[in-house]
């Protein structure tokens, strides 16, 4: 029994010697390791033109606005239109009370006549008198006097002509109408109601609706890049002074129809650091109603030979600064430092850092760093590599 087991010391020993020197010709030294080159995508950036949109939030708000208010007092008969209708220009929205405008007017009318027949004698007196003056038949004075009756005579006729006039405007106020076409609000007052001309409360209120305005608002450095992009020539004008306009509802729709962008405002809000930007959109089935929240699609003008980068090839550092891994003309990954100005879809505008012909690494970024070589990956059911120019 011990000299079997004595005998199989030595036949392990062997085996284990024969392992280690098979294990040992299997390895491959560092010096004859083949390293292979990492596989990235790549994006060939191509000049392109693109419209520069812009997305602000905004608000619509009536094109105009008449607060109906009385001008003259008195008690309000009756109401005739339908609260939240459609009036016209014109149309009477309440009658007040007319006895008294029309018993004013009546009255007004009677003092004219008077005036007139006073009118009427005084001239033939002065008439006569210009006659008789002439062959010393009545005195200068008895003249002079004639003529001065005759010219307050005239003066009595214009006075009661402007009440007459006046006593007419105030009857006609007793009809209250709208001054302007559009939709009508709720009424504050109904028949029976104590009004008083100018009074501080409105009766109703009148909203023209199409067209309707659209006010959004654009800090000042946005809009004082754009005025240099375009003075620079950088930036091409959409239309002659009028950029269009489009808009997203409330509830994620887009409106049918297009608006024009009107001003800018001309201060900026010290608070804010906005300017105000007043857009005009056709609304001719009331679907806005002033108070909406919307938001507003501004196409600010068009770019030419722009570089578009898509977002995974762009990144940034704890501080903000953005730089993209781009493959050189040796096939050696290199870091840009980028200044990018808005996304684009899914794309970042980038005003420097990146030129035409340049291969910018948009996936395998987590195997590659600068300085290394890399290999454009082959496009899937494609021979070739997927971008395989090398920069201009």
């Amino acid at each position: 029994m011990h000299r079997r087991h004595s005998r199989a010391i030595p036949i392990l020993s062997t085996l284990l010697a024969a392992s280690i020197l098979l294990s040992g010709c299997n390895r491959r030294t560092p010096e004859n390791q083949a390293h292979a080159a990492p596989e990235v995508e790549v994006a060939v950036m191509t000049p392109t033109t693109v419209k520069l949109d812009t997305e602000l939030p905004g608000r619509t708000s009536a094109y105009t606005i008449a607060e109906i208010r009385p001008q003259v007092g008195g008690i309000i008969k009756t109401r005739a239109f339908t609260e939240g209708s459609d009036v016209k220009a014109g149309a009477l929205l309440y009658q007040i009370d007319a006895r008294t405008y029309q018993a004013n007017l009546d009255s007004a009318r009677a003092a004219l006549a008077k005036a007139r027949a006073n009118l009427f004698s005084v001239g033939l007196q002065a008439g006569r008198y210009s006659d008789l003056v002439q062959i010393k038949a009545v005195s200068q004075q008895d003249y002079d006097n004639a003529v001065a009756a005759l010219q307050q005579a005239e003066a009595d006729v214009a006075s009661s002509q402007a009440a007459v006039d006046s006593a007419r405007i105030n009857l006609d106020y007793t009809r209250v109408t709208a001054p302007i076409s559009g939709r009508i609000g709720q009424s504050t007052v109904t028949a029976g109601a104590l009004v008083t001309a100018s009074q501080t409360n409105s009766l109703a209120t009148v909203q023209q609706l199409d067209p309707i305005y659209v006010d959004v608002t654009q800090s000042s450095s946005q809009l004082l890049k754009l005025q240099r992009d375009l003075a620079a020539g950088a930036i091409e004008k959409s239309a002659a002074g009028k950029a269009k306009v489009q808009l997203v509802l409330e509830d994620g729709s887009t409106y049918p129809l297009a608006g024009t962008l009107q001003f800018a405002g001309v201060t900026v809000d010290q608070t804010t650091g906005s300017v105000t930007l007043r857009a005009v959109f056709p609304n001719p089935q009331h679907t806005l109603l002033p108070g909406m929240y919307v938001r507003t699609i501004v196409q600010q003008g068009v770019k030419n030979d722009a570089i578009l980068v898509p977002q995974q090839g762009v990144t940034r550092d704890s501080r903000g600064d953005t730089s993209s891994l781009v493959l050189n003309a040796d096939n050696k990954v290199e870091q840009r430092a980028l200044k990018v100005d808005r996304t684009i879809g899914a794309q970042w505008l980038v005003s420097e850092g990146l030129k035409a012909g340049d291969r910018v690494i948009v996936a395998g970024l987590q195997k590659v760093r600068p300085g290394i070589e890399a290999k454009v990956a082959a496009a899937a059911g494609s021979a070739t590599p997927a971008a395989s120019a090398k920069p201009q």
